[in-house]
């Protein structure tokens, strides 16, 4: 014979992060202490006491889970440490403006915009740089996209992408790309901080300088000194402020944001101004060269003192002799004339022409203006230290390396999640509004500073031929300081954030403990702070501080962040082609084919900057990978990327056609599928019948068009084989978690009692093996797959919390097309202390956090008396059982006996076309009984016979149990309020009450299982594993 032990994977390889219940400890659910908990429990929800036990009340799990509060990085653990009471009443209030628009907007805009994009925009040209900005745009925004999937896939805590990329494709690849994402951050630090005192030293306070040049030779590595010791200072500055108080930081970003944007608006003041009055900023040009402006008073070679013409300034820097009879001056000064043109012509005045194509350079070039006339002198160039020229040698995938961190900072929408009242909508809103608004402003400030400024001023980098002010600076209103001073502090500001943030993350990835050289760094003060990282960010930052040149910095933090960015496009794309039952994003406007198109921008745009930089970079996060995954790390949240090449599978048994069925719209055509049978009797005798059932499997498995294998056991007896199958079924590191089995239908008629202890027993192996269990009732109404449901719903009864399996099944199954245009709806029963309008409000939160949607309905069961007809089906329950133990009568008489209970109660039920009690044979009675008579046996066999109308009066006057009658009244009202609101469901799922430790009451289980269902036509019990299957978490 064959019977059913169907087991399912739902969650496998790409298991939601469990974050819940432990699981259980014992193979039963422990009745201890049941008569000391009777008052604790509402009598209404008597028969689940047990689970209510070990597992959370509904009310008490929603209150808690709605009420989580993200630890972000930022101040909070200071807050909380020094001012505990405030920070408990304080809940996530930001909206979409101030939790992720503006952090957005602070993170993105930075120290490229004011000091390098006028001198990209001269040097690419306004096409070119308008390229670039598009490149570099088009990829942050197409990440955001993905990234907002993500984020809205779930609370996303302190971590921000390290943790979301962490728990979609495994701790490999989210150890290495949180190690990328924390180093691009550390050298943002140091990017920021050598902005900051470029400006310092260029433009604020240029006396302060410590290394002077002895010629102009000299001079780069006399700057390149001045900001390594500078660097190193300010740097050690901002480690202790951020060592004495995080909190301070966050309070002043407001103030560094309205400097950033003050700035920004100055600039379009500054252009709107000039096609009225342009401002007075000449630069001086001998020939078609420029001039460094502060080397001389006045553009000309002579000057009129008195009536008598001298030799200017400009003379006797180009000349050894002052004597203009006899003068031994540069060839290009002897031969060409000095003009002195307008440094910033304005909107209205047609420069933009000029401008549109790119000029670039190589290092030592001078700056030349087209279009000037010019005599060229065929010898060395003399007085190099008079003329601006290039620092560096300039190309177009330099500058795409040198733009691209004024892209970056899309993630502190997301790092902030915890403080944002609806994270899931304002995440994707914020983020992809910030990138929006910044990419406008990069693409009008690259039109603004081609249309407003001479070409020659916009390929100084310095500003020299504008009197050593900051180009853009020439170009604001009311005055050049306001984007000097603003930028300054916009840029320590950023500094600071990013030294507040990186030890946060490194702090994340330790904890984790995914990579064990790095432990020591999840320790800090005891109020949660970092030491130890923000020690190693600071040593991190150093590095970068020593390079001290800002067009060497930017280019390798954009390869940390692109390599980041790349991984969070390649996990949302991964998740969506996989369709893994935890990838539930509320973001609709994404699709794999946009997540793969920003990994290949991302990809193109790291060799485009700076292809060995990309190996290098490469090279890390592969190294970081190998050593995760030498180490062995295993974490609980899985693995998409073997998720690829494995997916769910199920367990089916022949038994039950249907119920394959079931299961294979369960999984919605995915994932391998292995059907198990159980063969009763000895291997080596049944060895033909089991390759039999395996064919006979594999045929119906063609006709049902389910790939997979199946599994014959041959067992002594059929509950050994279903346990067999329970332990060893799986391949490789695929086991199951989830087992399908049918119902005994039939149970009550049968004289056999080895259909329903089976079927018990089966449930008590699920529990001791942490497995979750799914009983499908009436199997035979279930659809197939060629039905189609185009209206009704599924209906949830949530009456105790077993790790989500309720929430995540109607998901699963509407994935398919049978019941896709189904509606879900989940009701929840509220006790007698419960409120059940918060938790109404509360199930509705939890659904939203979930990104399920379903209607929500909270069922009040008051505390009523027991009813006359509850009492009398206990009694009728009782009486069956004890008249089936006691009895020794004859077969005859027992069919009589067991008929007249039957008949007065009227408990006939209609059988079901699968009955389970054809599980076990029954060992046919001989005919004929070969007995030796004696006097002692004659005279027992004439008391027995006597006594037996004596034990039905006894059956008859049975008192029943009041436990009994406390758990058939559960039965009975929760079956009255079930059938009155999903009497019309097309199914429903129900909390499966657990079996009694004591086994004597499980045949009182099995009547409790079918009074709970009475009238329901479709019904799926379910018992979780005791772990969580579902969370709010990403």
């Amino acid at each position: 014979m064959v019977t059913l032990s169907s087991t399912e994977v739902l969650n496998t390889v790409v298991p939601e992060t469990g974050h819940g219940n432990h699981k259980e400890d014992s193979p039963f659910l422990s009745s201890a202490d049941a008569d000391r908990k009777t008052d604790f429990y509402d009598r209404n929800l008597a028969l689940f006491e047990e689970e209510l036990d070990i597992r959370p009340k509904v009310s008490s799990l929603l209150s808690r889970l709605v009420n989580y509060t993200n630890i972000t990085q930022g101040a909070r653990e200071h807050e909380e440490a020094e001012n505990t009471e405030t920070s408990r009443r304080k809940s996530p209030n930001m909206g979409t403006l101030m939790g992720v628009y503006l952090p957005c907007l602070q993170n993105i805009f930075g120290v490229i915009l004011f000091l390098r994009l006028t001198w990209i925009v001269g040097t690419a040209g306004i096409v070119q740089s308008f390229l670039i900005v598009l490149m570099c745009c088009s990829c942050t925004m197409l990440t955001a996209i993905s990234m907002s999937a993500i984020a809205t896939n779930g609370v996303v805590p302190a971590g921000g992408a390290y943790f979301m990329i962490s728990r979609s494709l495994g701790a490999e690849f989210g150890g290495a790309v949180g190690i990328c994402f924390y180093l691009g951050t550390t050298f943002a630090a140091a990017m920021y901080i050598l902005g900051a005192i470029e400006i310092f030293l260029k433009y604020l306070v240029p006396q302060a300088a410590i290394f002077h040049a002895s010629d102009h030779h000299g001079g780069d590595s006399a700057i390149l000194n001045n900001m390594r010791v500078y660097g190193t200072i300010c740097l050690s500055l901002m480690a202790v402020v951020v060592f004495v108080g995080v909190k301070y930081v966050n309070k002043l970003a407001s103030l560094f944001l309205a400097c950033v944007i003050i700035s920004i608006v100055s600039i379009y003041a500054g252009a709107i101004k000039s096609v009225f009055q342009p401002p007075d900023f000449s630069i001086c040009m001998l020939g078609n060269r420029t001039l460094v402006r502060d080397q001389f008073d006045v553009c000309s070679k002579t000057v009129l003192e008195g009536n008598v013409t001298v030799p200017s300034q400009l003379w006797r820097n180009f000349c050894s002799s002052g004597n203009m009879s006899s003068p031994q001056c540069d060839d290009y000064f002897n031969q060409n004339n000095v003009t002195e043109i307008q440094g910033i012509p304005g909107l209205a005045s047609g420069i933009i022409r000029d401008n549109m194509w790119g000029d670039y350079l190589e290092k030592g070039q001078i700056l030349e203006k087209a279009g000037l006339p010019s005599v060229d002198v065929h010898r060395a160039v003399e007085s190099v230290g008079l003329y601006v020229s290039a620092d560096i040698a300039t190309s177009f995938t330099l500058l795409v390396g040198i733009f691209f961190p004024s892209a970056t900072g899309i993630m502190a929408g997301s790092n902030r999640s915890g403080d944002l009242k609806d994270a899931q909508k304002s995440i994707p809103i914020g983020t992809i509004l910030a990138i929006t608004t910044t990419t406008l402003v990069y693409f009008s400030s690259v039109v603004l500073f081609g249309a407003c400024i001479e070409g020659a001023v916009l390929r100084d980098k310095f500003g020299d031929a504008v009197s050593k002010n900051l180009v853009v600076g020439t170009l604001s209103w009311p005055s050049p300081w306001v984007i000097v001073i603003g930028s300054f502090f916009s840029t320590v500001g950023a500094g600071l954030q990013s030294l507040t943030g990186a030890p946060r993350l490194l702090q994340a990835i330790a904890k984790d403990n995914i990579i064990p050289f790095l432990r020591v760094f999840g320790h800090g003060k005891a109020n949660g702070e970092p030491t130890w990282a923000l020690l190693l960010t600071g040593l991190i930052a150093e590095l970068g501080i020593l390079i001290a040149s800002l067009d060497m910095v930017a280019p390798i933090l954009s390869m940390f962040f692109l390599m980041c960015y790349l991984f969070v496009n390649l996990a949302c794309a991964v998740q969506t082609l996989l369709r893994t039952p935890n990838w539930r994003p509320r973001f609709k406007y994404y699709h794999w084919a946009l997540s793969f198109l920003g990994m290949s921008m991302c990809l193109a745009l790291m060799f485009i900057s700076s292809w060995y930089y990309a190996i290098v970079a490469m090279c890390i996060a592969g190294m970081i990978y190998k050593y995760i995954e030498y180490q062995g790390a295993e974490k609980e949240w899985g693995d998409g990327i073997r998720g690829l090449s494995l997916s769910a599978y199920f367990q089916v048994d022949s038994h039950y056609p249907r119920l394959l069925t079931f299961v294979s719209q369960l999984k919605a055509g995915k994932g391998l599928t292995i059907v198990g049978s159980v063969i009763q009797g000895q291997f080596l005798d049944s060895y033909g019948e089991t390759q039999a059932s395996e064919q006979a499997v594999k045929n119906m498995m063609e006709i049902e068009r389910v790939k997979g294998f199946c599994q014959v056991v041959v067992a002594s007896k059929v509950r050994e084989g279903i346990a067999h199958l329970i332990q060893s079924c799986g391949l490789g590191g695929m086991k199951h978690n989830t087992v399908v089995m049918g119902w005994p239908y039939g149970w009550r008629q049968s004289e056999d009692p080895r259909a329903w202890k089976t079927f018990i027993n089966t449930v008590r192996c699920t529990t001791a093996a942490h497995l979750a269990l799914m009983v499908p009732k009436n199997v035979s109404f279930y659809p197939s797959n060629h039905e189609r449901f185009t209206e009704g719903t599924i209906d949830v009864w949530w009456i105790v919390h077993d790790g989500g399996m309720l929430m995540l099944l109607p998901f699963l199954l509407k994935q398919h097309k049978v019941w896709r245009k189904c509606k879900m709806r989940i009701f929840t029963v509220a006790q007698m202390d419960d409120n059940s309008i918060q938790m109404k409000k509360d199930l509705a939160t939890f659904l939203y956090q979930l990104r399920i949607e379903a209607e929500v309905e909270v069922v009040e069961m008051h505390d009523s008396d027991i009813s006359a007809y509850t009492y009398e089906r206990t009694l009728m329950m009782e009486q069956r059982s004890q008249m089936l133990r006691q009895m020794r009568l004859s077969s005859a008489e027992r069919e009589r006996e067991a008929q007249l209970v039957k008949d007065r109660h009227s408990l006939i039920r209609m059988g079901s076309l699968y009955s389970d009690e054809e599980e076990e044979v029954v060992e046919p009675v001989a005919d004929k009984i070969q007995m030796t008579w004696t006097k002692e046996k004659y005279e027992a066999e004439r008391r027995n016979r006597n006594n037996a109308p004596e034990n039905f009066r006894e059956l008859m006057s049975l008192k029943p149990d009041q436990s009994n009658v406390r758990r058939m009244h559960t039965a009975v009202k929760l079956n009255e309020v079930i059938v009155n609101k999903s009497h019309d469901a097309r199914l429903v799922l129900l909390n499966m009450p657990g079996p009694p430790r004591n086994t004597d009451g499980d045949e009182n289980y099995m009547e409790f299982l079918e009074v709970l269902t009475e009238g329901l036509e479709r019904v799926l019990l379910v018992r979780g594993g005791g772990r969580e299957v579902i969370t709010i978490y990403s």
